[in-house]
Parts: C-alpha cells; structure tokens; sequence
C-alpha cells in the first residue's frame, strides 16, 4: 500500500505545478491523463523551420532532443543505426535536476513518467535516494552499523525501466521523423554553404542543415567533430578502471535473496574495491542491479563486454556478503565494462554537434548520464528554437557548449571520485561509512539544485550577443 500511495502522490501531485515548470514559450497544453499523454503527439507551430537537424541515435538523449524540437519548432529527422527502437536496458535514475528538465521540455512527457516511475517502496523514504550499508558479511553488523540514508527534501526517489522510458519518448516522436537502419559512416559539412551530408552504411546520405551527435559513447558523431576541431586525442572512450555486473531481477526474488529489511528500498553496497547499487524499477515490481568491481589494470577484451564462468562473479566479490552474491549471480555472468570520456575540450564543430554520451559520457556513480542528456536537449532545444537562418547555427551551438560543457564534464569528473570513495580507496575517507555518507548528504546538492531556467536565460543571452550586428562567432 505504501508504494502505491507514494506514486499516487507523486502522479497527482505535481500535476498543478507542471505548467509553473514548463516555458512560458510552450506550445501545448496543460498536462493530460496518462492514456492520453502515450497515445498524442505534441503539435509543432505551423510556421517553417529555418533550418533541418539530424539527430543521430534515439537513445534518451535523442529521443528527448527530438521531443524539444517538436516543441521549438525545429525541423528534424532522427537517424538511428538498429532496425527499430530498442528496448534493451536495465534501470534508470532520474534527479530532481533531470525531473524539471523534462517538464520544461515537455509537461505531457514528464505526466507520462510518473506513470512509469518507482520510488522506494517505503513511502517514509521518499526523500532517500539509498541507504548506505557495507557490502562486507553482515553488512556491518559487526561494526554497529545500520542501513543510514542519504539524500534531501529537494530529492525525490525515483527510477524506472530503460525499455518504460524509452517507450514514453518515441510516443512523442512522430512516426516520419525517424529513419531506421542508418549507421552513419561518414558526415562532411560545408559551413558556408549552411549544409551538412551524412553517409549510411547502406549506400544512401542525407542533406541536412546541422549534425547533433547523439549516437553514445562509442558513437561515430564524436570523431567528426573533436578530430576535426584539433582534439583527436580525445575522440576515443576511456576506460575508468571497473566493470559491472547488471541485472533486473523480481522483486520477489531480491526480497527471498536478500531479505525483506534490505530489498525494496534503494541500497548502496560498498566496499574496498566492490560497489552493488540495488534499487526498484517497473513500478516496484523488479529489482535493478548494478555490481562494480574495480580494477588496477587496463581492460584487456577486444569488445566491452566479456563472458565469463559464473564462478567468477563469486572471485570478484571475494569479502561479499554472501547474500549480495547470490543476487548478483542471477545475473548473466558478463563483465561490461565502463568507459568514460574524462576529457572532453568541445561539443560543437561548425555545423556539427554532440549531446549526451557521445559528449560527456560518464561512470553510474552519481546516477546522473541520463539526467545530463535530458538537460543537453532542453538547452539546445531552446536555443535552437531561436535561430531564424542557418548562418547562426555556429553561434546558437557555441552557446549551448558555453553552458553546458562545464557542468557535464564536472559530472564526470566527480562520478568518478564517487566511485573511489565508493570502493573504499579514497584516503580521505578508508572504509569510514560515516564520513562517507556525510560526503554523501551534500555532494549531490549542486547536481539537484542547477537552476535551469537560469540555463535557458544565458543561452539565450550568450546567443544574442554572438549574433548580434550578423556576427555569428
């Protein structure tokens, strides 16, 4: 009864608040009911774009960039390089900072989530984003430690199935904006001509006036815009020196596994080398697992995931609770690796520009890759939304780097110092889960509470002043 009373509150909740969130430029209507939400799709004005994107990759950050276009009448068609839209995933958590951002994007979207979310089931936990616990036997039982939490009354937990989320964008996506089977294999731009070509493995380009790079961390779109832009050193991914284990199990069999007091409710399982994130998703219905190991060594696999014996999961987590092990072990016994992109010196060359992973892919430490793609699509979006001829198309990507760039890359530089504290291996810290859930209380704070109307202003601004008396640099 607990969760479902919490998610209640939640979908009815902010109902009245959605249009206080939103632009006072939308275009669309207060927020409807579910059905009616999934089954619509937002009306773009009937005045002619100036200008036609290509979004490469439907991913969230994509498919949310798709949604921001609609809304700011931006013309685009979306170039995905599967055969449809894909389903495959585990879970995904969404920070108050990424809840705002959808609203402002698209009221109906952010009504629709709600309806596909999952907070802890603990309706006492609203404001907990997970409880702290040592991964060791006992989960430090033998320390006097009790599951502490973190988070803050401007935090909401919340989280749902990659495939419900990816389900609720393309809803909003018209059927003719989107091509499938279009791996891209070369992309070629002719600035002062206001044009871009982009090359599909299948024989065929597409003329557009601007390339948006949304294609992933090991997307194509990155190479053509850091090589060119004189950072080709940066263009490949990093490893960040773990792997993970990842699974969604039901929520029955985390509650057999672990027992009632540890499943349900998010968890965060740490220890020296080791991290396991539990958490609810599908409406609390399954359980989401994310199990880190952390290694001092290069990855040495030709791909990034490698297929091992199951027996290795248990030589991976040698000082695990037993129980942490067994539900890491339903998993499939496959390390995936994470890679990173530490360094990222520009998002934009020309005509061309990146969002999302493809941009400033990070570790799951702080729970926030997804939440940065969804913020990436609301400002670029919005500044795009304001260009009237191609011409300022240069300026309208310097500015949407010039506010974002900075905080995406800080997203990537503390994930993975959380990851170190995680795994006991930062010296400020040791094993000390006191002093680490300290850290923990206020470290999010500057992630959940961005001011993103403050964002969309200076873009704007930034914008004017670059295309100000025909200058466009």
């Amino acid at each position: 009864m607990g969760v479902v009373l919490s998610r209640l509150r939640r979908v009815f909740g902010r109902r009245a608040s959605l249009q206080e969130i939103a632009p006072k430029t939308s275009t669309t209507p207060d927020a409807k009911s579910s059905e009616s939400v999934q089954s619509s799709t937002p009306e773009p004005t009937p005045s002619p774009s100036p200008i036609h994107i290509a979004i490469i990759g439907s991913g969230i950050g994509g498919l949310s960039l798709g949604v921001g276009c609609l809304r700011n009448n931006v013309s685009f068609t979306i170039y995905e390089s599967a055969a449809q839209y894909s389903v495959i995933g585990a879970g995904v958590g969404l920070g108050p900072n990424a809840l705002r951002a959808m609203a402002m994007i698209s009221p109906e979207l952010r009504a629709a989530y709600d309806t596909i979310s999952s907070g802890n089931l603990s309706e006492e936990k609203l404001h907990v984003a997970m409880e702290a616990m040592y991964a060791e036997p006992g989960f430090g039982e033998s320390r006097g430690w009790t599951p502490q939490p973190f988070g803050a009354e401007c935090y909401e937990r919340t989280s749902a199935h990659r495939r419900d989320l990816l389900n609720i964008l393309t809803a909003h996506i018209p059927d003719n904006a989107v091509q499938f089977n279009k791996r891209v294999t070369d992309i070629q731009q002719f600035p002062n001509e206001g044009r871009c070509v982009v090359s599909f493995s299948d024989g065929t380009t597409a003329t557009c006036t601007a390339v948006i790079g949304c294609d992933g961390v090991k997307g194509a779109s990155r190479g053509f815009v850091l090589g060119p832009a004189g950072f080709p050193e940066e263009v490949a991914p990093v490893f960040a020196g773990k792997y993970c284990y990842r699974s969604i199990v039901p929520m029955e069999t985390a509650t057999a596994v672990l027992g009632a007091e540890y499943a349900g409710d998010a968890k965060c399982f740490n220890g020296p080398g080791v991290n396991i994130m539990t958490y609810p998703i599908s409406s609390g219905t399954e359980c989401n697992i994310v199990a880190c190991k952390f290694v001092d060594e290069p990855w040495k696999h030709p791909q990034w995931t490698h297929r091992v014996p199951i027996e290795t999961i248990r030589t991976d987590f040698p000082n695990v609770d037993d129980r942490l092990v067994k539900l890491i072990q339903c998993a499939e016994p496959v390390q995936w690796a994470l890679h990173h992109h530490i360094q990222t010196s520009t998002y934009h060359h020309g005509l061309l520009c990146l969002l999302g992973d493809s941009a400033h892919a990070t570790t799951p430490h702080q729970a926030s890759g997804a939440g940065m793609s969804i913020e990436d699509a609301l400002i670029l979006s919005h500044v795009l939304g304001r260009v009237t001829r191609w011409q300022d198309l240069e300026a309208a990507f310097a500015a949407y780097d010039a506010v974002r760039r900075p905080r995406a890359q800080k997203i990537v530089v503390t994930s993975q110092e959380l990851g170190r504290m995680y795994a006991c291996s930062d010296p400020r810290y040791g094993d000390d889960m006191g002093k680490i859930v300290e850290n923990l209380n206020v470290r999010f704070l500057w992630i959940w509470e961005h001011d993103l109307k403050a964002d969309m202003d200076t873009v704007c601004k930034l914008f004017r002043e670059k295309t100000a008396n025909g200058k466009n640099t």
